[in-house]
């Protein structure tokens, strides 16, 4: 066997394992330094990311080691000419796998920070899954040559038409993916809607949320008319909240010593009721009414539901120490005058 004859057989040899030298190394690189650092943010998005394009980073300057070797390869011009379709069709094939491989684990992570979302996770990774490998499969079938245009089309129409005969569960679907984004509402929030309904969120599902309310009852309501709706939340932006009770006296009374003795049954109260909030009550006159000056009591709870107790409490306890002020709380009345006529 002559020199050239040996060229010819070690080069493309050496030419491929170069290459599958490089991946390795620029794999190792990745594993021990490109690693490190990311484990040092607090993101895990790049760790995903790394995760998945470590192993395949191999494969790809494999297949590129190999089409470069077979270049210096005596081929049959009739395995030749496919040969760098082949190379394409394949590096394609590992660039879908990596994709579907980093939507998949940042779909799984979005799960992971937001709780709320993890009951649609499983549904939307198939989806993307879904959606990467027909993109993928229509780029394979346009390189080889295959025209796209029709199965492009047919998927075009038949989208169009499960999107008109699905319309409310998508519209409902989409909403669902809103509300776990964007988190107006979260599990456990103490809500209120414009329609009237509150309670504690017990779930958010890909179709609808369920509130459960005091009663001990659910109320199941469609995405779509929860996104669309006006929310209080009464845990947004804190749990601790204001509890207005609304209270008035007779127009006779000294309002100095009303005040003095109504913040005194106030701060007593918020010492003794479970669900108290250190602070300050006070008080603050906003009306004459027909039969009494009306005012706001300003008390402080930990929660929506702890002001139920609270003003059981202070109303009970604002009754009996006004009796033994002497200070009226006034009922309607009603004065007739009587015009007498000549």
């Amino acid at each position: 066997m002559t020199l050239d004859q040996i060229v010819q057989y070690l080069l493309p040899i050496a030419i491929l394992l170069v290459f599958i030298g490089i991946g390795y190394a620029v794999k190792h690189f990745l594993k021990v330094y490109v690693t490190a650092f990311a484990k040092r943010t607090k993101s895990q998005i790049d760790d995903i990311i790394l995760g998945a394009v470590k192993t395949p980073i191999v494969l790809i300057l494999f297949l590129v080691g190999l089409n470069m070797a077979l270049r210096y390869v005596s081929l049959p011009a009739s395995i030749a000419q496919y040969v760098p379709l082949i190379f394409e069709v394949a590096i394609a094939a590992v660039a879908i796998f990596c994709t579907v491989k980093i939507t998949s684990g940042l779909i799984r992570y979005w799960g992971v920070v937001r709780p709320s979302v993890k009951t649609i996770v499983p549904s939307l990774d198939k989806v993307a899954k879904f959606l990467i490998a027909i993109i993928g499969l229509m780029v394979i079938l346009n390189s080889v040559g295959v025209s796209v245009t029709a199965p492009m089309a047919a998927l075009g129409i038949g989208g169009i038409a499960i999107a008109f005969a699905l319309q409310s569960t998508l519209s409902d679907f989409l909403s669902g993916v809103y509300l776990m984004a964007d988190r107006p509402v979260r599990i456990g929030d103490y809500i209120e809607l414009d329609s009237g309904q509150k309670g504690y969120v017990m779930d958010i599902g890909w179709r609808s949320t369920k509130i459960k309310e005091l009663p001990n009852n659910a109320v199941v309501i469609p995405n779509s008319k929860l996104a669309g709706s006006i929310v209080t939340n009464f845990y947004l932006p804190e749990k601790e909240m204001a509890c207005l009770v609304q209270v008035g006296v007779s127009y006779k009374s000294d309002l100095e010593k009303v005040e003095r003795v109504t913040i005194d049954v106030a701060k007593k109260v918020l010492e003794k009721v479970e669900g108290r909030m250190k602070f300050e009550p006070f008080i603050r006159y906003h009306t004459f009414s027909d039969f009494s000056i009306n005012f706001t009591v300003i008390l402080r709870v930990k929660e929506y539901v702890d002001k139920y107790l609270l003003t059981h409490e202070f109303i009970k306890e604002l009754h009996k120490r006004y009796r033994k002020e002497g200070i009226e709380i006034p009922f309607p009345i009603r004065t007739v005058y009587m015009k007498k006529e000549h």
